[in-house]
Formats: C-alpha cells, structure tokens, sequence
C-alpha cells in the first residue's frame, strides 16, 4: 500500500512530525486523566508540557514541510526559512507554557492540593517514559538523513520529557510515602526544565533566521575547497552565513587576470558547483578578481587601480 505521504524527503518528513503529534496525544490522554482523576500536579504539568509539544509537532506537520518546496517568483531564495521559524515557534510554545506550569507549582506551595495516592499514577508516568522514548527513537532515525532542525528540536522535545517525568515520578513517589509537597516540588522541577528546553531551542534557530555565522569549521572548509582549484591564486572577502539552515557563500576569488572571458566563466562555474557539493551549501556567489590588481574599495578615488 502506497503512504499518504508519498515517498520524498518532504512525505518522510510530513510523516515523522505526524508520529510526533499521534505520539504526545496519546500520553496527553493518559497522563491528563490520570492526573485530574487522582489530583496530581505534577502529572498534570508533565500532560501540560506534551499539550505544547502537540501544537508544535502540528506546526511541524503543517509548516514544516514547506521547505521541499522549490523557489518560486516570490520566495527566490527558496523556503529553508520555514523550518528554523517553525522551531522557533516550538521553542517560544514551550517556554511560555513552562512558566504558566511553574506558576501553578509556586501556587501549589501556597495552597496544597489534595493529592490521592495511588499505583496508576506511576503507572500512566512509566507509559508516558516508554511513549517518550519509543517516539524520541523514531524522530532521531527518521531525520537521520534529513538533518531536519524542526524534528531535531522535537527529537530533544521528547528526550526531556522523559527527564521531566522522572521529575513526576520523585513527586508521586512523595504522595505515596504520604509526603506530598513533593508533589508541586516536582511539578517545579518539570517547569523549570520546560522553560530552559524552550529557550534552547528558541535561542539555536534564532541564529539560523537573522543570518548569524556558522562555526569556524564550515568557514575553513570552503575556504579549503576554493584554494583545491588549480586556477585560484586568492581568496579574499569570504562570508559565510546561513540563510535558514542552509549556508550562503559570497567571496572574491583571485585568478589569471590575462584569461579569457570564457576561461573565467569555466571557472567561475566550477567553483560554485564545487561549493554547492559540500554538506548544508545552498547559494554560492563567486566574483573573480585578477589577482593582483587590487579592490576597488582600497583606492582613494573608489576606482579600481591600474595595472602594474
């Protein structure tokens, strides 16, 4: 039977974040019911978290997928741009709702809940873990040749809720040894960790939409990929950004200045194919230079300088 998504990077895509949004509905189901059944605060946290986990993988789902798409009259760069946004906004959801959760565990201090002990409240966390982890596998192995930044940050969104609900456990724990202000003790601790998780993620996708500087490392690979041709003599204002999760390469580059304008076009052509060969390269803009004729911008009247 052929999959409703297709078989494309985008239907794999579509059909990872559509996992994620069955996966946290189930443990939202089971760990909110419990916890409003049996009054428990830190599993009603723990349930709250998944439900900002459902809306984002949704947004996954829908948004995401935008990237596959090819560049059109109005977006010529292409659509890279959604994916980071669409983490950004997962980030943002997550961090919010961890401070709506963490105002509930101070109150919980200030007024006890009452909190009724018993087995089913472990037992809908151990689901949730086993939940958790199961989809936090198949999101790492689905994007493992996708290098999806969005099902990256559900991947981590399903890691920590795995931490967030052993948080839920110590406070259940606490209510069946009949200690339960450890409960929105918990319940804190599950807070405090979703609003750091949302920052996290919020804070590395930032860096993608503004058009921040990769690492060094990427930098010095496609310096080295431009001195391996055997026509370029320099290298010269060279920045790399990224443009989404893509990188984009703008650089003058040195050569023969006696070439031929055709010979200069080879070039040209063989320096961007190169470039846009190495790992997370997207747009590539190569301006050739004869070598030693100097810049424009380095001369006192702004003119290039005449030849020696």
């Amino acid at each position: 039977m052929l999959s409703p998504f297709g078989n494309g990077d985008r239907a794999r895509f579509q059909r990872a974040a559509a996992v994620n949004v069955v996966g946290n509905a189930v443990k939202i189901a089971v760990v909110g019911a419990t916890g409003l059944a049996f009054g428990s605060v830190a599993l009603l946290a723990d349930a709250a978290h998944s439900v900002a986990d459902l809306v984002a993988s949704g947004v996954v789902f829908v948004w995401g997928g935008s990237r596959y798409e090819s560049a059109d009259e109005t977006h010529p760069h292409g659509h890279q741009r959604i994916e980071p946004l669409t983490a950004l906004f997962v980030g943002a959801t997550v961090a919010i709702l961890g401070l709506l959760l963490l105002r509930e565990s101070v109150l919980g201090f200030v007024e006890p809940v009452g909190v009724r002990p018993s087995p089913l409240l472990v037992g809908a966390l151990l689901f949730a873990m086993a939940d958790m982890y199961l989809l936090y596998r198949y999101t790492e192995l689905a994007n493992a040749d996708l290098g999806s930044t969005a099902l990256d940050a559900l991947a981590v969104d399903c890691l920590n809720d795995i931490y967030t609900t052993v948080a839920a456990l110590i406070g259940v724990f606490g209510v069946l040894v009949n200690f339960p202000i450890l409960d929105p003790i918990a319940g804190g601790l599950v807070s405090a960790l979703v609003v750091y998780q949302g920052i996290e993620i919020g804070r590395e996708n930032v860096r993608y939409l503004v058009g921040g500087a990769p690492p060094s490392g990427d930098r010095d690979r496609v310096v080295a990929a431009l001195r391996d041709h055997a026509a370029v003599e320099g290298v010269h204002d060279l920045t790399v950004f990224y443009d989404g999760t893509d990188l984009e390469v703008e650089v003058h580059v040195e050569v023969d200045g006696a070439m031929t304008l055709r010979e200069a076009h080879d070039v040209e052509t063989e320096l961007v194919t190169t470039l846009r060969a190495l790992e997370d390269v997207g747009d590539v803009h190569v301006h050739l230079d004869p070598s030693g004729l100097g810049e424009w911008k380095d001369t006192p009247d702004g003119v290039d300088a005449p030849p020696k």
